[in-house]
């Protein structure tokens, strides 16, 4: 039986490649619970310092394997939705607070939480022939996966809640002028410039580039005040590494850096 989950290095680069790809992907309870142990082995192996999560296949991710859902609504399971808690938020949780950059390689329909989880990542390169569709009321249902956080911040929130509530897909291209992605490429160059996106990061200040997340995390949803208080600590914390002096050094000596992630 083929794994649900496959993950393979490069370069310092991890990735992490959803594998049901005649359900679109879909997200089964064995899937989300290899994808939450994925990330976590990622963010606490120093030999990765970037990460690519993808699609198998023609799809992203299709979000919720409704075919397990059903079966727990028609036994009557006291909480058929317990997997956002158990689930979807400790995955966003763990995308959002990877100590190292994550980028979304979208390969094709990111529906539900399959597209709630690119936007939670950092970068987002998406193919040319990407829709993205927020498809939660068309199930009867709200928002999840930190998408009701996530998607204003990328677009707007009238944008959003346009596509919550009419459920309208977005192809690549409005998903481009709108900031929902970073970059649109034909479908078989999406994971090559991903990963080549990962490999740079892979080689710059790591600890940095986590000092950055958590700032900015921070800071999207707080008062200034408190936002400038975690920008004085995250600086003063990345300004103790040894990246940040060979950063200073390689500038004033005009060559460029070599960073170690430390």
């Amino acid at each position: 039986m083929a794994e649900v989950l496959t993950i393979s290095d490069r370069d310092g680069v991890r990735t992490l490649t959803l594998n049901r790809p005649e359900s679109f992907n879909s997200l089964t309870v064995s899937l989300k619970e290899a994808l939450i142990t994925a990330l976590g082995e990622a963010g606490s192996d120093d030999a990765v310092r970037a990460v690519v999560l993808t699609g198998a296949g023609k799809a992203f991710c299709a979000g919720q394997d409704l075919k397990e859902h059903l079966d727990l609504l028609r036994a009557d399971h006291p909480s058929p939705l317990d997997t956002v808690d158990k689930h979807y938020n400790p995955i966003v949780t763990a995308i959002t607070t990877l100590p190292k950059p994550i980028i979304a390689a979208v390969n094709g329909m990111a529906a539900g939480a399959g597209a709630s989880f690119a936007y939670a990542c950092d970068l987002r390169i998406a193919a040319e022939s990407t829709k993205f569709l927020m498809a939660f009321a068309g199930v009867g249902l709200t928002a999840d996966s930190g998408s009701a956080w996530t998607l204003p911040r990328l677009i707007g929130y009238g944008r959003a809640m346009e596509l919550f509530l009419l459920a309208r897909p977005v192809d690549a291209e409005e998903a481009l002028r709108i900031g929902m992605v970073n970059q649109v490429v034909p479908v078989d160059e999406v994971l090559p410039t991903a990963r080549a996106l990962a490999t740079r990061l892979a080689a710059g200040p790591t600890t940095a580039y986590a000092k950055i997340k958590e700032a900015l995390l921070t800071s999207a949803g707080s008062p200034l005040a408190e936002g400038l208080a975690v920008e004085g600590r995250t600086q003063k914390e990345a300004g103790a590494t040894a990246d940040h002096r060979e950063g200073v050094e390689a500038f004033v000596a005009k060559r460029p850096p070599a960073f170690t992630g430390h």
